[in-house]
């Protein structure tokens, strides 16, 4: 009986464990822990949010991840991409009237609310909302989310609050500002910045946040910056997070849902791209839908532990296969090692001076722009690279939050214009060989005299419709003089709406008029059932509809004989 109830993934992957697995996973898992923590500590200030929810973030959905998500390789935890669209969220409900709910109650609110669409969409699924934004549009958004952050480092370099939003104004404004400008602080930054680009060009085997937390720790410990007007993190509560449900309170459900709705796209998004990208790596299929429990399992526990949204986190996952991590069991080390840090070393992580984290910060929005990818899109479509320089503008031009409606816009944009002008072809014969050939692509391809055949790629929908026949009619005016047949290829015409049916009953009526009747060969179960319910076939004639071009082609070569 018990054997038939399925076991946790943790479980059912670790047939075979053995110490040299143990002893990997042991040194994988503080590997994560390292270098973790710095972006643990950091991301929370991009939708300020404490420190110490960053650390919360890394520890309870490691451990719901480990338990529940189908990888043995992906580490889950903050992402820099998903805390600016939280940011932005945070600050429309929050800006509510009558909204006066703490700020870290409304991130765990929104991470529960990720993690039930998660499930909700596993549940009917909807893994195939990973592919929802494309990989141009997600490029361009992420690249415009990096300029964002960057922006958003100002005050943590120098010192200076600017109230400006957008690209320009904030730079113009800090240049007003300049005299307030706390030199110390912003001579820390750049001299942390420059040391994680030296680490990073010269593949340090110490990951570069590591490095600048411990260095500026130190310097922070030796000169007291605090003292000389330097931030610092500040206290950070020690002991481990409790589970708690947060309150609602006087939260609007629909802009709850909205703002999590629009968290859940980007991370799950960016999430997907991270773990396909390392299972290409690892040599191990991704299903989406899979991956919605595991993704689902560790946004509720963040909710439940006071934390915000997370997602699959390309660096720690990327030390993991480093290291040579070999199950889940890595996970929970990392998490047991960030309580440790929680419980022990709170008062050394006090003085963490911030200019140092918002270098940190910088270093990474500086890694989201992928000006390789961009440059592969421009040489492939120079189409697809004007709607990754939309979704780029978004986030800059309009706010993070309206940059996600704007990348979905431009998705939907781009979904449409594909699918407005389906590519059709004349097709014609080879002499001495079988099969039909696209008069356009094969010179040798002749028509078949008084048989006209072309071919329409892609399904028949209400916005083509009008394209569509003016296409046909077209073809149909060029088609030499004696033509009595006119025969569509639908084999790669996958779907038919009702518009399209009174489309083809239109054109089949137009083509009578003509003296030309229209047949259809090769059509989809779907698509003939779809022209049967709607009379269309009847209009045609049941003997114009034909299994395939090389049955139409024998039924006219017969009739031909027959009237002759």
């Amino acid at each position: 009986m018990f054997s038939t109830i399925p076991l946790p993934p943790l479980f059912s992957g670790l047939g075979g464990y053995d110490a040299t697995a143990l002893r990997s996973d042991v040194s994988a898992g503080l590997a994560i822990a390292a270098v973790g923590l710095p972006s643990a500590i950091a991301y929370p200030a991009i939708a300020g949010l404490p420190p110490e929810t960053g650390i919360y973030a890394s520890i309870a959905p490691l451990i719901a991840y480990a338990l529940f998500g189908p990888s043995r390789k992906l580490i889950v935890g903050p992402d820099a991409a998903t805390m600016t669209v939280l940011a932005a969220v945070l600050a429309t409900i929050l800006a509510t009237p009558g909204v006066t709910a703490d700020r870290v109650a409304v991130a765990a609110l929104l991470a529960l609310t990720v993690g039930a669409l998660c499930l909700v969409a596993r549940l009917v699924r909807l893994g195939v909302l990973a592919t929802f934004l494309s990989r141009p549009i997600l490029t361009g958004f992420f690249a415009g989310i990096s300029l964002s952050i960057l922006i958003g480092q100002i005050k943590r370099f120098t010192g200076v609050d600017i109230e400006a939003e957008g690209l320009v104004a904030p730079v113009l404004e800090l240049a007003r500002e300049a005299a307030s400008i706390h030199w110390p602080s912003l001579l820390l930054a750049f001299g942390c910045f420059a040391l994680l680009q030296v680490a990073r060009v010269l593949d340090s085997p110490v990951p570069g946040p590591v490095i600048v937390v411990v260095l500026s720790v130190l310097l922070s410990f030796l000169f007291d910056f605090e003292g000389r007007g330097i931030a610092v993190v500040g206290n950070i509560p020690e002991g481990l997070p409790s589970m708690t449900l947060p309150q609602m309170g006087s939260m609007p459900l629909d802009t709850l849902l909205v703002g999590g709705a629009a968290i859940f796209l980007v991370s799950f998004g960016a999430g997907i791209i991270t773990t396909r990208s390392f299972g290409a790596l690892g040599g191990y299929q991704v299903d989406p839908n899979r991956e919605l429990s595991g993704f689902g399992a560790a946004n509720i526990a963040a909710g439940l532990f006071g934390t915000f949204p997370v997602t699959a986190s390309d660096s720690r996952t990327a030390v993991n296969f480093a290291v040579g991590g070999r199950s889940q069991i890595a996970g929970l080390v990392a998490a047991a090692a960030l309580m440790a840090v929680l419980m022990f070393l709170g008062g050394v992580l006090r003085i963490l001076p911030i200019p140092a984290l918002g270098a940190i910060l910088a270093a990474t929005a500086l890694s989201l722009i992928d000006l390789g990818a961009l440059k592969q899109i421009w040489r492939v479509s120079r189409m697809e690279f004007i709607f990754a320089l939309i979704a780029m503008w978004g986030p800059i031009g309009l706010g993070v939050l309206n940059g996600v409606v704007i990348a979905i816009a431009a998705t939907l944009v781009y979904i449409l214009r594909k699918s407005m002008y389906p590519h059709d072809a004349l097709l014609g014969r080879i002499p001495g060989r079988d099969g039909f050939y696209k008069l356009h692509r094969e010179p040798q391809a002749r028509p078949v005299p008084g048989f006209g055949a072309c071919m329409i790629q892609g399904s028949l929908l209400f916005f083509n419709t009008d394209y569509v026949q003016a296409r046909l009619l077209k073809i149909a005016e060029a088609l030499p003089a004696g033509t009595r047949w006119l025969v569509i290829d639908a084999s790669a015409i996958p779907q038919i709406d009702s518009t399209a049916t009174a489309m083809l009953e239109e054109l089949c009526e137009e083509l009578k008029r003509r003296g030309i009747a229209l047949g259809l060969a090769e059509l989809h179960g779907d698509a003939r059932a779809m022209l049967h319910r709607a009379g269309v076939i009847d209009r045609i004639g049941v003997h114009m509809v034909f299994t395939g071009m090389e049955d139409a082609l024998d039924d006219f070569e017969q009739r031909s004989v027959n009237a002759a």
